[in-house]
């Protein structure tokens, strides 16, 4: 089912409470994790001392918006010239690619990669305010060229860190049922469910389980 004009509009209580919270917790959470960002960039510059600490990448964002990711670099640094060659390996339907054991994933990758660390610079895209703490996965610009109508519809809010799909089992859901999962979580979006899917990615990463 489509998504109605009420479905995509929110009250101003929550659009304000949303992004303070945002930008609260992003801005406590840079602070307070900087011990662990240097820890992280150490080891990601002993095992491969020529390649980036960080790794960018264009990502579409609300409305279509393209904007700039950042991650802790947990693949080769030619991962992305590597990608045409893995595409035939690709264990998910529709518009994603995921393989288990992406040959591209360094030793450090896969450590900060199963805990999520990885993620952790794009509190620097939330406190920007191209994405929020909470929201839809943002996708590559080659996902969405294959986009229906249908699937743009997850595109019409803020990309999240987290998200309804990443605490539901991302390793074992298809592209279908992530979308699906998205246009629930816009139509249903509120602090509590949006606080409730914090703890739950929190509780998640201390268990190490669905994350890749």
């Amino acid at each position: 089912m489509s998504l109605t004009h009420d479905d995509i509009q929110t009250s101003s209580i929550y659009r304000v409470g949303k992004r303070t919270i945002d930008f609260t917790g992003a801005l406590f959470g840079l602070i307070f994790l900087s011990p662990l960002f240097l820890i992280v960039a150490l080891l990601i510059k002993l095992e491969d001392p020529k390649g980036p600490v960080f790794f960018t990448q264009i990502r579409v964002g609300k409305n279509e918006a393209p904007f700039k990711i950042y991650k802790f670099r947990s693949m080769v640094s030619n991962a992305e010239e590597l990608l045409a060659d893995l595409l035939k390996h690709n264990e998910v339907s529709g518009a994603m690619f995921k393989m288990k054991k992406d040959p591209r994933i360094t030793k450090i990758g896969r450590i900060i990669r199963k805990t999520s660390i990885d993620e952790l610079p794009q509190l620097i895209n939330v406190l920007k305010g191209e994405m929020s703490l909470v929201g839809p996965r943002p996708p590559l610009p080659r996902e969405v060229n294959e986009y229906t109508q249908y699937d743009k519809q997850r595109l019409l809010v803020t990309p999240g860190c987290t998200g309804l799909w990443q605490v539901s089992g991302r390793s074992s859901i298809g592209f279908e049922e992530m979308v699906e999962l998205d246009l629930h979580y816009i139509r249903t979006r509120s602090l509590w469910n949006d606080m409730k899917i914090v703890f739950k990615t929190v509780f998640l990463l201390v268990g190490s389980k669905n994350a890749a």
